[in-house]
């Protein structure tokens, strides 16, 4: 009997819960840790919504699987991409989305049999259809997406006090910063309260016997030096799963990981096959306990997010190399969403400082990726690794960066730039090919 998937998702979370230590109570994602497994060093392909959510389900970079932008702005998908709600349906299961997904403008070309109608995509209102399904107790195997706008700004206004809030390491730690948090709690442990319904209900049903639960995000929190980024904050995100079949044990992952290894270990864990073109590898030897890693390096990009904003970078355990292939770029992004820490970061000129064409960062003395050692002498050597790292890379998945500027999809709505020049870099990338 195949296992039944249930899987949450929310938006813009990072890792900001309380079992990575981020000063916000969920004690129902604290259980499901606790239960299961959880992974504390797993990264998005990309720092945005479509592009990061499309690898989920193609187990693939964007610049391969084509969603190089947001869908809602007019970027796509490949359309011959195999995608996990479509494979798992060619093999039995019934696939079902209850509220947000962000690959497709139509849900069905996702493999989605029964896209359930809901009023808004709030948690509040994506939870009750879901209990209402699982209290019928399905009998066939199911593929479940449930998606959830949480935790997107706008957030809720918080007007109390603010002395025990966690600040930011990234970010200077001030009332609004602060304040900036605590509304991000608000929508953190609401999607946590829902959380912990659709789990009970699991466990009243009886469904916990043969159903993997997992939760996770897109990308980083909306805040400036996370999202759209390719820093930590911007790529890290949370997963935790719980099923049978050794998924279980409140066990914790610490290898590198990407979030294209989902869509592997889930066929994987469903004892289906693979489609050969995946570029992630599956997670359940590390789960099994039958190897201790994955991957030396991973590999993270932006090409589209509000603009055009094209980035690679490849990160290990210790160190990150970010390039930028745009020379109109800024260390921080100032078309983030707006809230009181964009205010704060406005008023110190955090979106006036130049992003560098390269920025090698050692992560074990520098965590918060301040000190950029690109120009320093005593990591040319270790300049020179990384860039050819990410050159070679490039170079095997046919990214188009190569190349030069990577015009967006007919149809989308992104104004390109007025004239484009192509960086050096780009002709550097190419020397190294």
């Amino acid at each position: 009997m195949r296992p039944n998937i249930l899987m949450v998702i929310t938006h813009d979370t990072g890792r900001h819960l309380g079992y990575y230590g981020r000063g916000v109570e969920t004690p129902n994602l604290d259980r499901l840790a606790g239960e299961g497994i959880a992974f504390s060093n797993l990264f998005c392909s990309a720092p945005q919504c479509s592009p990061s959510r499309a690898s989920f389900l193609t187990a693939r970079y964007p610049h391969s699987n084509g969603l190089i932008g947001l869908a809602h702005r007019g970027f796509r998908l490949n359309a011959d991409e195999p995608l996990l709600p479509a494979l798992l349906a060619q093999h039995g299961y019934v696939t079902h989305l209850f509220g947000v997904q962000h690959e497709s403008l139509d849900p069905k070309t996702l493999g989605y049999q029964n896209v359930v109608p809901v009023k808004s995509r709030s948690c509040l209102d994506v939870t009750p259809p879901v209990l209402e399904f699982l209290a019928k107790k399905p009998k066939e195997p199911f593929f479940a997406m449930v998606g959830f706008t949480e935790t997107h700004r706008p957030f809720p206004q918080y007007d109390g006090p603010v002395d025990a809030v966690q600040p930011l390491p990234y970010l200077p730690d001030v009332p609004g910063v602060r304040r900036d948090v605590a509304a991000l709690n608000i929508v953190v442990r609401r999607a946590d309260e829902k959380i912990g319904e659709i789990l009970d209900t699991i466990e009243e049903t009886g469904l916990n016997g043969n159903t993997l639960v997992t939760f996770t995000t897109d990308h980083g929190i909306a805040f400036p030096g996370a999202k759209a980024t390719l820093l930590d904050p911007g790529i890290e995100i949370a997963l935790l799963m719980r099923g049978p079949y050794g998924v279980e044990g409140g066990k914790r992952v610490d290898a590198l990981l990407s979030n294209i290894d989902f869509m592997p270990t889930i066929l994987d864990f469903c004892d289906l096959p693979v489609p050969r073109n995946v570029q992630g590898e599956s997670m359940l030897p590390l789960i099994r306990g039958q190897t201790e890693a994955l991957h030396d390096v991973i590999f993270v990009e932006q090409t589209y997010h509000a603009a055009y904003d094209p980035m690679r970078g490849v990160r290990t355990n210790r160190y990150k190399y970010i390039r930028s292939f745009e020379k109109r770029s800024f260390w921080l992004p100032p078309n983030i969403d707006a809230g009181f820490s964009k205010e704060v970061a406005r008023q110190l000129g955090y979106f006036d400082l130049a992003r560098p064409p390269e920025m090698l960062f050692d992560l074990k003395d520098d965590p918060l990726e301040k000190n950029n050692l690109a120009a320093d002498p005593n990591f040319a050597d270790l300049l020179r690794l990384m860039r050819t790292t990410l050159s070679n890379w490039m170079r095997e998945t046919n990214d188009a960066m190569l190349k030069g500027y990577i015009p967006p999809h007919p149809g989308s709505r992104i104004t390109p730039p007025e004239s484009y020049r192509p960086d050096e870099n780009i002709v550097q990338v190419q020397q190294e090919t």
